[in-house]
C-alpha cells in the first residue's frame, strides 16, 4: 500500500537555531521547509504552497504580522492556515494575530508534543473544511442548476429575473421573457425511450444557449420547458431575430445512434416594463399564456403576449366575481313594469326587470351588467334567481287577489343550456299554487335567430306544461319572417326604437304599421314597447296595436308599489275613442 505523503510545513523564523530544533522535532510527522526571513518565506510559499505555515512574530525588516497580511492579500495563498509563534504571551497578542488571519498561536519556548497536537488538529480541521467546501459547492450546483442540461434551474432563474428587472429599471431598458416548449418531445420519449429524450434535451439546450448573448439567460424549468430572459431589447422587431434563432436551434435534427431526432418549439414572449406593475412570476405566466397561443396557432412559431387584452380579461373576471358576490349578498332586486290594453287602460301583465343595487355605483339597469354574463355560466345562475323570485312574487300577489302574467327575460345561454325545460319544470314544482300559464318567458329575436330549431324545440317542450313565450325586441336587427313563423310564441313585442321615433318619422310609422299587420296576420298578440306619451298610444291604436308598455304608462317599480299605482292609473282620454285605420292611411 502506498504511504500517504506527510503534510508540508513551512517554518519562518529569523533565528536558524530555532528552526533547526523545530525541524528535527517535527520531522517524524511532517515534511518541514525552513525560511530565515519573511521575504524568503513568501517566495517559498508562492513557489509551492505548503499545507501549513509556522510564523515567528518578532523578525527584522518584515515581521510576522506583515507576512501574514501579505499572505491574506494573495488569492493563491490566503487559504494556507497560519500559526503564529512568539515569546509574547497574553490575550492581547493572540487577539492581534487572529485579527490578521492566523488560525492559532503558540508561545515560546515550544513544547513539541503540544505543538504537534495543535498542528495535527489544525490540519485535520482544514482538510475537513476543504471537503465541506467541495460539498457546499456541489450542493450549490445542485440547488441552482439543472442536473441534466447544466442550465440554470427555476430557483436561479428567479434570481436572474429579479436582477434583470432591477437593471432594466435602472438603465431605462426593456427586456423580453420567453417561455419555450418543445413540440413533439413526448412522442420522442414514448417511441425511443428516455435516453433518446435526455440526449435531445442536452443537445438542444447547448444549441439554444449558443444563440443567445452573454448577458441573456436560458433556464430549464423541467421536462421540455425552457425560459429565456433577453436583456436590452427595444420591441418585438428587435427581439425577432433572436427568437428566430431559438426556433431554428430547436428545429435542427439531433443524431442519436442511427436515429435523427427532430422536434420544433412554440415560444411565448412578453416584455418588461409594462403600463402596470408586474412581478417576475406574472411575466412567466404571461409568457406561458402566449406560448399556448403559439401552439394553437400551429406550433413552430412565437406569439407575443397582449397586455391590454389580458387586462381586459382580468377586469372581466373581477366583474364576474363581483356579480357572484352580489347574488350571495342580496344586492340584486326585481322591478316590475305593467303592460296595458291601451284602449281600456286595463293591466294585462307585468314584466320583471332585474336591477343591481351596487354599493358604490347605485342602482344599475340590466343593460349595465347583464352583457357581462351573456356567454358565461353565471347567466344561468342569474336566470334561475329571477325565476325563483318571480314565482314567489306571483304567489304573494295571488294571496292578495291579484293575478296576471309576469314576463321574464331569458338569456340565450340559459335557454339553450342542457335540460332547460326539465330544470324549469323542477322550479315550477316548488311553487305548486302558481299556474304555469302565469309565467311568460321573453326570448330576444336576435338570439333566437342564432339557433332557431333548438329554440323552437325548447319552447315546445315548455309549452307542453303550460309556460307561455313572447318574442322580444322584434325588429331590432335582422327581423326574420321565418323566425316569426316558426317559433310557437303567443305574443310579439316590437322593438322600442321604432315606437319611440314614430311620431316624427313617417318611415318608422310605415314600417311599424307593416310589422303590426304581419304579426296579427300570423295570429300573434302584439305589444309595443317604448310608449312614452299619449301621442304614441294614439298612433299605435290607429295602426291596430292595442297593447303597450313604456314610461308614458308607468316606470318600473317595486312589487309593493304596483297595487298602489293601479288604484290611480287611468288611460289617456284620447285613447278611448281612437279607431284603427287601414294600412294605406297610416303610411307615409
Amino acid at each position: 500500500m502506498q504511504q500517504k505523503p506527510r503534510p508540508r510545513i513551512l517554518a519562518i523564523d529569523d533565528t536558524p537555531a530555532n528552526l533547526q530544533v523545530l525541524a528535527a522535532a517535527l520531522a517524524s510527522d511532517f515534511a518541514v521547509q525552513i525560511a530565515t526571513s519573511g521575504a524568503m518565506g513568501l517566495a517559498l510559499a508562492a513557489r509551492s504552497a505548503p499545507d501549513l505555515i509556522l510564523l515567528d512574530v518578532m523578525m527584522p525588516e518584515m515581521d510576522g504580522h506583515e507576512v501574514c497580511r501579505r499572505l491574506q492579500a494573495d488569492p493563491a495563498l490566503r487559504h494556507i492556515p497560519v500559526i503564529f509563534v512568539s515569546a509574547m504571551a497574553g490575550l492581547e497578542a493572540e487577539a492581534a494575530g487572529y485579527a490578521l488571519g492566523a488560525c492559532d498561536y503558540i508561545t515560546k519556548p515550544i513544547r513539541v508534543d503540544r505543538a504537534k497536537l495543535r498542528i495535527r488538529n489544525l490540519l485535520e480541521r482544514e482538510a475537513l473544511r476543504a471537503a465541506l467546501g467541495g460539498k457546499e459547492r456541489e450542493l450549490e450546483r445542485v440547488a441552482h442548476y439543472d442536473n441534466l442540461t447544466g442550465l440554470p434551474n427555476r430557483i436561479l432563474l428567479a434570481d436572474r429575473m429579479e436582477q434583470a428587472l432591477i437593471q432594466a429599471q435602472r438603465r431605462g431598458e426593456r427586456l423580453a421573457v420567453v417561455f419555450l416548449d418543445l413540440d413533439g418531445f413526448k412522442a420522442i420519449n414514448d417511441q425511443h425511450g428516455h435516453a433518446a429524450g435526455d440526449h435531445l434535451l442536452i443537445t438542444l439546450a447547448q444549441r439554444m444557449q449558443q444563440t443567445l448573448r452573454d448577458s441573456d439567460t436560458l433556464a430549464r424549468l423541467g421536462g421540455d420547458e425552457f425560459v429565456a430572459v433577453l436583456q436590452d431589447v427595444n420591441d418585438v422587431s428587435a427581439s425577432a431575430p433572436m427568437l428566430k434563432r431559438l426556433l431554428d436551434a430547436a428545429c435542427e435534427p439531433v443524431q442519436f445512434g442511427d436515429l435523427a431526432l427532430q422536434v420544433s418549439a412554440s415560444l411565448g414572449v412578453t416584455f418588461y416594463p409594462q403600463d402596470e406593475a408586474v412581478a417576475p412570476d406574472q411575466l412567466l405566466r404571461q409568457a406561458d399564456q402566449a406560448m399556448y397561443q403559439a401552439k394553437l396557432g400551429g406550433k413552430n412559431r412565437f406569439h407575443v403576449f397582449d397586455a391590454n387584452r389580458d387586462r381586459d380579461i382580468r377586469n372581466h373576471q373581477e366583474e364576474l366575481e363581483r356579480l357572484r358576490r352580489a347574488i350571495a349578498q342580496g344586492e340584486l332586486e326585481l322591478l316590475y313594469q305593467p303592460t296595458i290594453e291601451l284602449r281600456s287602460g286595463a293591466v294585462i301583465g307585468v314584466e320583471a326587470l332585474i336591477r343591481w343595487r351596487h354599493p358604490q355605483r347605485g342602482l344599475l339597469t340590466s343593460a349595465q351588467f347583464l352583457p357581462l354574463i351573456e356567454e358565461h355560466a353565471l347567466a344561468v345562475n342569474v336566470g334561475e334567481w329571477v325565476l325563483e323570485r318571480v314565482l314567489r312574487q306571483i304567489e304573494d300577489w295571488q294571496a292578495s287577489g291579484l293575478a296576471w302574467p309576469v314576463g321574464v327575460n331569458i338569456s340565450t345561454r340559459h335557454l339553450r343550456g342542457a335540460n332547460f325545460s326539465r330544470r324549469l319544470r323542477e322550479i315550477l314544482a316548488l311553487h305548486p299554487s302558481v299556474d304555469p300559464g302565469r309565467l311568460v318567458l321573453e326570448v330576444l329575436e336576435i338570439s333566437a335567430l342564432n339557433d332557431l330549431n333548438r329554440v323552437a324545440g325548447v319552447i315546445e317542450d315548455c309549452r307542453a306544461f303550460g309556460v307561455r313565450f313572447t318574442l322580444d325586441d322584434f325588429g331590432n336587427g335582422h327581423s326574420s319572417l321565418t323566425c316569426l313563423k316558426q317559433l310557437p310564441v303567443a305574443q310579439v313585442k316590437i322593438y322600442q326604437g321604432f315606437v319611440a321615433n314614430m311620431p316624427g318619422d313617417a318611415q318608422d310609422r310605415a314600417i311599424l304599421h307593416s310589422i303590426i299587420g304581419l304579426i296579427k296576420a300570423l295570429d300573434r298578440q302584439v305589444v309595443a314597447e317604448g310608449v312614452e306619451s299619449a301621442e304614441h298610444g294614439r298612433l299605435l291604436l290607429q295602426m291596430g296595436c292595442e297593447r303597450g308598455q313604456g314610461y308614458g304608462i308607468a316606470r318600473p317599480m317595486a312589487a309593493a308599489e304596483l297595487p298602489i299605482w293601479m288604484q290611480h292609473w287611468r288611460a289617456h282620454p284620447e285613447w278611448l275613442g281612437t279607431a284603427a285605420r287601414p294600412l294605406a292611411a297610416a303610411t307615409v
